[in-house]
């Protein structure tokens, strides 16, 4: 029965105004979130939330994990943020994230459904974001295929002292003057994954791949800013509006058009008994499982396990080389001592090998030193509770975003001798190589690198005959800084070097 005239809501409807009802629509949608989003019982300690915004204006993007460093200080090990409607929670010290990484059962096996990445891929598709039976389908797929395209085999080996070589040759050509050596290595490094997922290389001035380098680089750089960090946190509303997040999209959308280029070449060309590249081997297997029951492998996947590839092959081992020229130019005392270690142990007559590794402590030290103090990347890959389940005794509900801190664990007073100096003298006991719990580069547990044998593959040869012919120093005049470029990865400001031929 609606309302009579004369009655309370009639009444106060006609004398209200219209900055009172909104007064009051506010009011009413504050008590809202506040009842909806207040911390659940067991739930992390954290900093003030505002309604709707969560902790947006505490993510300090310039210094993110500085600043991230004195909210572990205020609040300790686990502490809960609020981004939008996405609750996130940071966990500290070796024995949480162990907890994390290293659980058996699955509630922390999950990766978060970013919706920047939803609104680019298919949701729950390819390698590196996928959950459930499409990551252990995938993962096991991509494991085997890199083993029968030679991860491990002298062949892969091979063809990374090839490409070691062609980057020296580059090298050799800017004669000792100061360049960047962004790109040179970008270049090198995104080769040899091209080999492996494309069955071919590109040459250092093919002007389309080196387009694509540069796509690559802008996005992992837009993606971290705050316009990908708004459209993560408030979806429905930035899908909506103009802005820098627009281009994170327009620029995925040509790496797209160039992955799906070369998938419908490979259709085209392929030998399904000679598979020539990870491609070749997805095309086959999925027309094997083409009518199998609980079969992921299509399309979608395909494209979007390529570009996963593409883009994990090519950065994290690129910016650990541009760290390690780096930091050689900073430290020249202990360049002086990996270069006379290689020297005595590979000299000049033939290139490195993987079987050198056992004879060369000191030049891993300085490999594995560069991926501490580089701390590529600072908060692991995250994850997400597929489950209401505890971590180092708080509840965490279902659909938590936990993120493990390894920059405080490569940093940690506690675990390194000179945490925040560059010093190789970690990774030795008595001149022989020895490992350390509390160093973590790759993750650790189920959803750990998957390409963490590449990569150390890459990183010693490369390493290994850049410091065999030159000497990295700063230019005349110039103070080489570490500061950092932050994005999905950590990587160096772009800086120009000498590499002054032995």
């Amino acid at each position: 029965m609606p309302p009579q005239e004369g009655s309370l809501p009639v009444s106060f409807w006609e004398k209200a105004t219209f900055q009172s009802v909104l007064l009051f629509l506010v009011a009413f949608l504050l008590f809202v979130d506040l009842r909806k989003r207040r911390r659940p019982e067991g739930y992390p300690p954290g900093p003030f939330r505002l309604p709707f915004l969560g902790n947006i204006f505490h993510l300090n993007l310039q210094m993110p994990t500085g600043h991230l460093q004195k909210l572990v200080g205020k609040y300790g090990n686990l502490f809960s943020l609020e981004f939008g409607k996405m609750r996130f929670v940071l966990v500290t010290g070796m024995k949480q994230i162990k907890e994390v990484l290293a659980r058996q059962d699955e509630n922390l096996d999950n990766r978060p459904e970013f919706p920047i990445r939803n609104e680019i891929f298919p949701k729950a598709s390819g390698l590196l974001m996928s959950n459930g039976p499409v990551w252990k389908q995938h993962r096991r797929f991509t494991l085997m295929t890199l083993r029968n395209l030679g991860l491990g085999k002298r062949s892969l080996q091979e063809r990374i002292q090839e490409e070691a070589s062609f980057l020296v040759q580059e090298m050799e050509e800017e004669r000792g003057e100061a360049f960047d050596p962004h790109f040179k290595i970008n270049n090198a490094v995104s080769n040899i994954i091209c080999g492996v997922t494309f069955g071919e290389r590109f040459d250092y001035f093919d002007p389309h791949f080196q387009e694509l380098l540069r796509l690559l680089d802008s996005i992992i750089g837009l993606e971290a800013r705050i316009w990908g960090q708004l459209f993560n946190a408030f979806p429905s509303i930035m899908r909506w509006l103009p802005g820098p997040h627009r281009e994170i999209f327009r620029k995925w959308s040509k790496l797209k058009a160039f992955t799906s280029d070369m998938i419908r070449r490979h259709r085209e060309d392929r030998n399904p008994d000679e598979p020539r590249d990870f491609i070749d081997a997805y095309l086959g297997e999925m027309a094997k499982e083409k009518d199998a029951a609980g079969s992921y492998l299509n399309e979608d996947n395909l494209m979007t396990s390529t570009l996963d590839l593409f883009l994990a092959g090519t950065e994290t081992s690129s910016t650990a080389l541009r760290w390690a020229l780096l930091h050689m130019a900073l430290n020249p005392e202990i360049q002086e001592t990996a270069q006379a270690e290689i020297d005595g142990v590979v000299g000049r007559s033939r290139p490195p090998t993987m079987d050198d590794r056992e004879s060369m402590p000191y030049t891993c030290a300085v490999i594995n030193e560069v991926l501490r103090m580089g701390n590529i990347v600072p908060l692991n890959v995250p994850r997400e509770t597929g489950a209401h389940t505890t971590v180092g005794g708080y509840h965490l509900p279902k659909g938590t975003v936990v993120v493990t801190n390894l920059t405080a664990l490569h940093r940690d007073p506690a675990e390194w001798e000179t945490p925040d100096k560059f010093n190789p003298q970690h990774f030795l006991d008595n001149g022989q190589l020895k490992k350390k719990e509390s160093f973590l580069p790759f993750s650790m547990g189920k959803r750990m690198c998957l390409g963490e044998q590449l990569a150390r593959t890459e990183l010693f040869i490369f390493f290994t005959c850049l410091l065999r012919n030159f000497t990295f120093r700063a230019p005349e005049g110039v103070t080489l800084s570490l500061r950092a470029r932050n994005g999905i990865t950590l990587s160096p400001f772009p800086y120009r070097i000498c590499a002054v031929p032995r």
